[in-house]
């Protein structure tokens, strides 16, 4: 089995962002990001791999494969595209929680936004604390 390349180090969080994120309108989503994620989440931000920024752990085991890792409860990511926002869990219950958010695009296992301000903050923390609950409840946290 191979091995998981996105783990948690100890690398700066906020130098990270100064030098990855590609606009100042990105540095300032990613810092209010940080303050929403880590209020809403009680855990310090830490990187997750190269480009990732999570909150909390969990471990989980793939109900298809014999994968299994920690993860971040909650992330992003500043791409230079848009900003990858790990907050959904997938789960067809939790599809309500999108209708409200604004404006978005949806991959498998995030959402993406060019702005903050594309959104709304309430429907995303709504959405937030929902995942929490959801991994918590499924598989603990560390």
């Amino acid at each position: 089995m191979a091995e998981l390349k996105t783990k948690q180090h100890d690398g700066d969080v906020f130098e990270f962002i100064d030098t990855f994120a590609n606009s100042e309108q990105k540095k300032a989503d990613s810092f209010e990001l940080l303050n929403i994620m880590q209020r809403l989440t009680g855990y310090e931000p830490k990187m997750w791999g190269a480009s990732m920024i999570g909150f909390g752990s969990y471990h989980y085991k793939s109900e298809r494969s014999k994968q299994e890792g920690d993860w971040p409860l909650v992330a992003f990511s500043p791409r230079k595209a848009a900003i990858s926002l790990y907050v959904f869990t997938g789960n067809p219950e939790h599809e309500y929680l999108l209708k409200d958010l604004g404006e978005y695009k949806i991959g498998k296992a995030c959402i993406y936004i060019k702005r903050l301000s594309d959104i709304s903050l309430e429907a995303l923390e709504r959405l937030i604390l929902a995942t929490i609950a959801f991994l918590k409840n499924k598989y603990g946290s560390n």
